[in-house]
């Protein structure tokens, strides 16, 4: 029944057609078969699929469609290969660099060209590349090979389709960013030693008291988003003030080529909530004051959209994969469905014991049919959702949830304030809300109890933060374990 309906919703995308494309019908089937589907056909079997299934995946569609989204996107094809569908990395794939070589000379085949002219990236650490390709034969060809895990569109902009088609400007996509700074109501947070903002946030999920116990020490945390503000001393010179003391912070470019800092705003709100210092300026302080940051800038915004972010965001799992220091990775960032590429590189870290959070999904506008966003739907992730104030199972008014979800924050207030935060600009502070700075907040809390229990494994922890929060041992179907009570995470 499921195929049925499938193949029904793909016959109607692909005989959507406009007033002026029947009017040049003839030959009929022969421009069915050889012409693109337009970006709006594209579109609509992407979202048809996701409203009736709750889920795309490019696997699922036929060579036409998959070809018509490459040829849409610039012609660039992501290849996953490997002798096994867990066969994603390389250091544990002794076959590797021959099943590359016989996917080179396939496309060479049916392109007819040299790898030089086609072959984009090859990555070092994953079985996974990009290419260009011209024809839909060589799609074809390479699908039918057995080591082939999965061939996608590289650079296929949904949203960007989604906006034009929406008659609205690309920022309803929810891109996550700005740069505003706000005075902070007096309501919204409470004052500690030396000097220091608790957001009122932080005091629903006794945050403050399991400082007694735990404050991040000796934990590195890796960030993946946008990058940190250079302009933010309490996130550069001034990480180690006041109580904070004897930790780092790490930054990396990992998009284009750029550089690490923030350009967009969310990144450095998600490393405030998480470890911004407690000392005497002021401002508010994070989840984890004592904790390390490696901050990798790795996409322009929160939708990873592009070729360049989705690269970007594989290369900071891998390479936080890769760093034995690190124990916690938070990446606020996703995309309404699978990118292999990204599923690679979480899978990748999580081999290496990495403790992964991903935030469940924010949106405003077209976005708000879809349930947990990817990667945070995956199994190697934990999916955290923003719920309302004293509550554990009502989302906040932007955010996603499901059944995917593992754990919430309570991050928006009945007066409608969110979480308050270090802001881009230095001396300034500001207010940050949805499933975004739920993902980061949690994330510091594992770290508070990961230090508490340095010799504690992956599990281990996460079994602590589940048995401390509302619902367990249940699960509730939409909302995980709830809120953590951190005070008793940390006892």
């Amino acid at each position: 029944m499921k195929k049925s309906v499938l193949f029904l919703a793909l016959f109607l995308a692909l005989n959507s057609c406009t007033t002026e494309e029947l009017q040049n019908e003839n030959p009929k089937l022969e421009m069915a078969q050889t012409d693109p589907l337009t970006g709006k056909q594209i579109n609509e079997r992407i979202n048809q699929s996701i409203k009736t299934n709750g889920t795309f995946n490019w696997k699922n569609e036929s060579d036409h469609f998959i070809w018509s989204a490459v040829f849409r996107g610039n012609k660039m094809l992501s290849i996953g290969f490997g002798s096994s569908k867990d066969d994603f990395d390389r250091s544990k794939s002794p076959d590797n660099k021959e099943m590359e070589n016989e996917i080179l000379s396939v496309i060479k085949k049916h392109e007819g060209l040299e790898p030089a002219r086609f072959l984009l990236t090859s990555d070092k650490y994953l079985n996974q590349m990009d290419v260009i390709i011209n024809n839909e034969e060589t799609l074809t060809a390479l699908r039918q090979m057995k080591t082939i895990r999965y061939v996608e569109p590289a650079d296929y902009h949904y949203f960007e389709n989604e906006s034009q088609l929406s008659s609205r400007s690309s920022s309803s996509g929810s891109s996550g960013c700005g740069f505003s700074s706000a005075t902070l109501s007096a309501v919204d947070y409470t004052s500690t030693t030396p000097s220091a903002k608790i957001p009122w946030a932080f005091t629903k999920h006794n945050i403050p008291d399991a400082w007694s116990y735990s404050t991040g020490a000796g934990v590195t945390i890796g960030l993946i988003d946008t990058g940190v503000s250079s302009e933010q001393t309490l996130l550069g010179n001034n990480f180690n003030n006041g109580a904070s003391s004897g930790r780092t912070i790490t930054k990396v470019g990992a998009y284009n080529s750029d550089g690490a800092a923030d350009q967009c705003g969310h990144g450095t709100k998600m490393a405030s909530v998480m470890a911004a210092p407690r000392n005497n300026s002021g401002f508010p302080v994070g989840v984890a004051y004592n904790a390390n940051l490696i901050a990798y800038r790795a996409a322009t915004n929160v939708v990873l959209e592009t070729s360049s972010e989705q690269n970007g965001v594989k290369t900071a799992f891998t390479e936080l994969g890769n760093n034995a220091n690190v124990k916690i990775i938070s990446m606020s960032m996703g995309h309404i469905f699978s990118v292999g590429k990204i599923e690679d590189g979480v899978k990748y870290a999580y081999t290496r014991g990495k403790l992964i959070f991903c935030a469940g999904g924010t949106s405003t506008s077209f976005t708000n049919f879809v349930g947990v966003i990817f990667p945070a739907s995956m199994s190697e992730t934990q999916a955290i959702t923003g719920v309302k104030e004293n509550t554990s199972n009502q989302k906040c008014d932007v955010c996603h949830s499901g059944s995917q979800i593992d754990f919430t924050f309570q991050m928006e207030r009945a007066s409608g304030s969110t979480v308050p935060v270090l802001s881009y600009y230095n001396n300034q502070s500001d207010y940050v809300g949805g499933s975004s700075v739920a993902t980061a907040a949690t994330a510091g809390i594992a770290a508070l109890v990961w230090a508490k229990n340095p010799s504690w494994t992956r599990e281990q922890v996460l079994n602590k933060m589940r048995q401390s929060a509302t619902y367990y041992p249940n699960v509730n179907s939409n909302y995980g374990y709830g809120n953590i009570n951190v005070l008793k995470a940390v006892q």
